[in-house]
């Protein structure tokens, strides 16, 4: 699996966020979407292609 260079990344969190640390931050680098969890930023980044994390939000919006 290729890297993905981050250390450009402008990290958002949701606006849903209750501020208290426990939600996922989302940054658009590189043609791809990268994720972290914001109480471990450095532990570690899911990496998806737009197509995939397009899928996947649409999933999501589903299951509400």
């Amino acid at each position: 699996m290729n890297e993905v260079d981050l250390s450009g990344a402008v990290w958002r969190t949701s606006s849903r966020s209750s501020g208290n640390g426990a939600c996922v931050e989302v940054a658009f680098v590189s043609d791809v979407t990268a994720v972290r969890d914001t109480k471990d930023r450095d532990g570690g980044t899911l990496a998806a292609s737009p197509a995939a994390w397009t899928s996947f939000i649409q999933t999501v919006a589903l299951q509400k």
